[in-house]
């Protein structure tokens, strides 16, 4: 069996803020965001890990930024990127914006899959452009162990690609900074292994 560690980048200084960045704002790790890599680094540091993938964007290799020092492959796919919130990338978290994004959500929720923001990208965009690095989950047999390291709302999506669920299920996958989905591959199937794992972060105290 392959074995999958997908998990989010840390913290940036926008996600503390509670704004969306999305695809076109590529921000950096603050000091939480850094503390919670060196701790998912240490949890993880002895895994015989093949190969490293991470999206375009550098909040995600910024977080597993150990790994790639210490020689590991690593190829960047755009396919991994976060979803293109268009128009609110970076806006201030106001109540227009939570209710536009409420509204968004609940749209996506009813089943249609290509409503987007101006400027911005569905879901279903999303979904089509992880098809690439999901084939490259599938098809490189020489990459027995790997970690991968993405955005919140694409790793929702990419694991309803994977696990063969309808997009309106991409709630139920909890996706805070850091936090590991493992999963397996098979037989033509992904699995999950381990269910948004927080183990690394249990203690961790920000100076």
């Amino acid at each position: 069996m392959k074995h999958i560690y997908i998990i989010r980048h840390g913290e940036t200084e926008l996600n503390r803020q509670g704004i969306v960045q999305g695809r076109g704002i590529n921000s950096d790790l603050n000091d939480t965001g850094r503390a919670q890599a060196e701790a998912f680094y240490q949890t993880y540091k002895n895994i015989p890990f093949d190969k490293i993938y991470t999206s375009d964007l550098k909040r995600t290799w910024q977080t597993v930024q150990k790994f790639i020092d210490s020689g590991l492959p690593w190829e960047r796919l755009s396919g991994l990127d976060e979803l293109a919130w268009g128009v609110w990338e970076g806006k201030a978290n106001s109540e227009d914006s939570r209710d536009a994004f409420r509204e968004m959500l609940q749209t996506w929720q009813d089943g249609d899959y290509t409503a987007h923001f101006e400027g911005g990208e569905s879901v279903q965009d999303v979904y089509d452009r992880l098809k690439q690095p999901m084939e490259f989950l599938s098809t490189r047999p020489e990459e027995k162990t790997v970690l991968l390291c993405m955005h919140g709302r694409a790793m929702r999506v990419f694991l309803c690609l994977l696990l063969e669920k309808p997009l309106s299920e991409m709630t139920e996958f909890p996706h805070q900074n850091t936090v590991l989905y493992k999963m397996g591959f098979e037989d033509g199937k992904f699995t999950v292994l381990e269910f948004n794992s927080a183990i690394h972060l249990d203690g961790l105290v920000i100076g």
